[in-house]
């Protein structure tokens, strides 16, 4: 298709032919600049300026634009301390999805002859009191660990946000009432509050700890959530809305979650480390997993007794679970210094 053009002539340059008008030099011949003067002239083709994508109609490029979590990204992946992280957690969740990639043995097998002997040919970490291969535990013990982590944060950011946003958005009455509830939560000791409600469950899989978790961790990040709300709920974006007639489900979920939700993720991220180690903390207690399953916290339980004897029992689940922890913590401090504009 041709190239649209303007046909208007440019009049700055219809001026008189060398040597006409008798004399001198450059004046201008009304009867040469008009119409019939400029037949005899080539026309000058002007093309409009073309609009292209994020130039401005006769200037140069607009900048791109990037919002919250494209910036968030870009500095992420730039971040050392990110990309260890999240290496350190990618392997960590994978051997504990399949943990036969990097053990072949059988964590419940036990040599009696061999309890508590050192690293052999085949078994780097050693043996525990019941015989029991260290090096295939260890690995078999990143499931429940991380399992617990994953769920319990999971369920305390979901149950927190939920009550916390809700809070937040509507105030009044509903807003003191989950405060109050919120207040007597974070007054009961997580330790002595596992102790208790832990003593009277008798099974020992990763549920009742989880609900445990939950019941006393989402407190916090409903605090997290209701400040996060309430700043936002004061845009100009959010009050348009509610101006257009938008419904509150629409404004909390379209409007006021997608911007809020930041420092939840940031909390959340950095409790699921804790609640790994509190899980460990609460089976080396004895009220958290119990046998068969196989866990960090109820190695390093039965390991503690002969720390003397044999070292190694206690070095390997306690190391992998301090790596788990930190790589979680790492994590959460480089999403939180991406999150946060003040950090800019």
């Amino acid at each position: 298709m041709p190239e649209p053009f303007d046909t208007r002539y440019d009049m700055t340059e219809a001026i008189a032919p060398a040597g006409g008008g008798g004399g001198g030099g450059g004046a201008v011949d009304p009867a040469a600049s008009g119409p019939q003067g400029l037949k005899d002239r080539p026309r000058r083709l002007t093309l409009p300026w073309r609009k292209e994508p994020g130039r401005r109609l006769g200037g140069p490029a607009a900048p791109t634009g990037r919002g919250l979590w494209s910036d968030a990204w870009h500095d992420l992946r730039r971040n050392p301390v990110f990309i260890v992280s999240a290496l350190i957690i990618l392997f960590l969740v994978l051997i504990a999805i399949w943990p036969q990639l990097i053990a072949s043995g059988n964590p419940y097998h036990g040599d009696l002859a061999r309890a508590q002997d050192g690293p052999a040919p085949g078994h780097p970490f050693g043996y525990d009191l019941q015989g029991r291969d260290v090096y295939t535990r260890t690995v078999y013990g990143a499931r429940a660990s991380i399992s617990v982590g994953i769920c319990a944060t999971l369920g305390a950011a979901l149950l927190g946000s939920a009550l916390g946003g809700l809070a937040g958005y509507f105030g009044g009455w509903w807003d003191a009432l989950l405060s109050r509830i919120a207040d007597v939560f974070f007054g009961i000791p997580i330790l002595l509050g596992g102790l208790v409600f832990l003593s009277v469950v008798t099974s020992g899989s990763v549920w009742p700890v989880v609900g445990f978790i939950v019941l006393l961790g989402w407190p916090q990040i409903s605090r997290i959530a209701r400040g996060s709300v309430v700043t936002v709920k004061e845009h100009d974006y959010v009050q348009a809305a509610r101006a257009l007639g938008a419904s509150s489900g629409r404004t909390l979920l379209r409007h006021i979650a997608p911007n809020a939700v930041a420092p939840v993720i940031v909390v959340a991220t950095i409790a699921l480390g804790t609640y790994i180690s509190l899980e460990a903390t609460l089976s080396f207690l004895g009220v958290g997993l119990k046998p068969p399953t196989v866990s960090w916290g109820i190695d390093i339980s039965s390991a503690a007794t002969q720390i003397r004897n044999a070292p190694h029992m206690l070095l390997w689940p306690a190391g992998a679970l301090s790596i788990t922890v930190l790589a979680f913590i790492m994590l959460g401090d480089a999403v939180r210094d991406a999150l946060d504009p003040k950090l800019r």
